[in-house]
């Protein structure tokens, strides 16, 4: 038999030695899911990070996919949440971006459920045009019960309407990768201490052969995960992907975080609220409260974007606020030769509504069901960048949907986002929203018609129609049904416990 081949595969080249240059939560993510090859019996994994190198922690708040990472990785959700502080998270209230004094929450979890074969959304169009619906947080659970401080888990038994119960999380991105870290290393991955100095390029391929840590270390693979930041070692550096800039339609480039004290009720939600020039989050954990300011250095200075962050503050700050500065975008290609970026490294687009976890979810979900040999079909990785390049543009337009549907108009900023042209894909989902009511999509795609839904409505973008099929619907009988689902979801919410206690029963935190 060919040494050089899979004994379950002949003549397959399979990859041997896979290295992830970078920690952090897309660096450990990537090991714990690649650490599953390695049960070949021919695949090693390792990871290579410096203790001096700070990550920047990508997300503290999270959206219900992460539960499919977490089973595939075969994670105790119980242990998970203990060992990262974490709280329940069932949606995101945002505050002051339609209009000064609008509130609204995009929820998990469907939002009514279909009458008479008839699209709840289309039903609700035409009873609140009548005037005898109310409004739309009232006809999804997991609204009701975070906007109550309520959590429990979902039922599976699906007739119940606690079935229909979504959640995710919030936790400490860097007690998560320290959790990670831990579980990769009990499954056979191997860690290596350094501080990359330089990065070798085989001379006949153009692929990464190795790279070299500053005191002489060199450490070769078939395969290179970059998760290396910003910066993209590998994927910039090494092999000059180029950079796709969106800072036209996103124009924020700046952050700052800070933790705080836990005041009042845990609430199983984030908070986003429009500011001046961007954007603050407020995120409860059991631990502490994450909070920001996403702001664009173009309509504000360092020092105003710092004192408004500072005068939202709920709590005693329990740190200095941390600066972070980016451009939204995304590498041109994330798969070149052998080397596939992951996490910041493949791009960046601002945590309105958490979704950098999630991308680094996709990616590694797309790696595996790719995975290449050692030959490297060049297929795999067109495929792959076409997938991934999708998957950020539409991304893209849900979070620039947030600015351009606004009326607010009391900031620079805020007329700028406000009068901006927006790319085609989104521009036309949001003229047919406006003329028919309807929203569509495509099968995978992230965010679900209700969650486009909970936007522009919680927006205010109105609508000229909906579906005829609605208006077929008797008056009396749609009052009544939508009278049922209120009550029915208000009561379920109701026995639900308090989300800390929930919280203490199911999983007090330990550090």
């Amino acid at each position: 038999m060919n040494p050089e081949s899979s004994p379950s595969s002949p003549g397959r080249r399979t990859i041997r030695r896979i290295l992830v240059v970078g920690g952090g939560t897309a660096g450990w993510m990537a090991a714990v899911a690649l650490a599953r090859i390695s049960g070949n019996g021919t695949t090693e994994v390792a990871l290579i990070e410096s203790d001096e190198i700070g990550t920047v922690g990508v997300g503290e708040a999270t959206i219900p996919p992460i539960l499919a990472f977490n089973a595939l990785a075969g994670i105790d959700e119980a242990e998970f949440m203990r060992r990262t502080q974490a709280s329940f998270k069932l949606g995101i209230e945002f505050v002051d971006w339609g209009a000064l004094g609008d509130r609204y929450v995009h929820p998990f979890g469907p939002i009514g459920m279909d009458i008479e074969s008839v699209p709840f959304a289309q039903v609700w169009l035409r009873a609140n045009a009548e005037g005898f619906a109310t409004p739309l947080r009232d006809y999804n659970l997991s609204t009701v019960a975070a906007l109550g401080n309520r959590m429990c888990l979902p039922s599976p038994d699906p007739r119940t309407v606690l079935s229909s119960l979504k959640y995710a999380y919030h936790f400490d991105a860097g007690l998560y990768a320290r959790f990670l870290r831990d579980v990769a290393e009990s499954r056979g991955v191997t860690r290596h201490e350094g501080r990359i100095a330089d990065v070798v390029l085989d001379t006949g391929t153009g692929h990464v052969a190795a790279v070299v840590t500053d005191d002489g270390r060199r450490l070769e693979a078939d395969l290179f995960i970059d998760c290396s930041g910003f910066r993209g070692l590998l994927i910039e550096g090494a092999m000059q992907a180029g950079y796709e800039d969106w800072s036209h339609w996103l124009p924020c480039d700046r952050a700052l975080a800070v933790p705080t004290r836990n005041v009042g009720p845990l609430t199983p939600y984030t908070r986003s609220t429009g500011r001046d020039a961007g954007w603050t989050w407020r995120i409860p954990l059991q631990h502490r409260t994450g909070n920001g300011y996403v702001h664009a250095s173009a309509f504000t200075s360092d020092e105003a974007a710092l004192q408004t962050l500072l005068n939202g503050l709920e709590g005693e700050a329990l740190a200095e606020p941390r600066a972070l500065r980016f451009v939204a975008g995304r590498r041109r290609r994330q798969w070149i030769g052998n080397v596939v970026a992951l996490g910041l490294s493949s791009g960046f687009l601002e945590p309105l509504e958490s979704t950098s976890i999630h991308l680094v979810q996709a990616g590694i979900s797309r790696l595996l069901a790719l995975f290449p040999d050692r030959d490297f079909e060049p297929l795999l990785a067109a495929e792959y960048n076409r997938m991934m390049q999708l998957q950020f543009e539409q991304v893209r337009d849900f979070i620039i949907l947030h600015y351009k549907a606004t009326r607010r108009d009391d900031t620079d900023f805020w007329r700028y986002v406000g009068a901006m042209a927006v790319p085609d894909s989104l521009q036309s989902r949001m003229d047919l929203f406006r003329a028919t009511g309807r929203v569509f999509r495509l099968d995978d795609e992230l965010f679900a018609a209700d969650s486009w839904l909970a936007v522009l409505l919680g927006q205010n973008i109105q609508t000229r129609s909906w579906d005829p099929m609605a208006d077929a619907l008797p008056a009396d009988m749609l009052r009544n049904r939508l009278a049922g689902i209120r009550d029915v979801i208000a009561r379920t919410a109701g026995a639900m416990p308090a989300h800390e206690a929930f919280l203490k029963q199911y999983c007090p935190a330990s550090l």
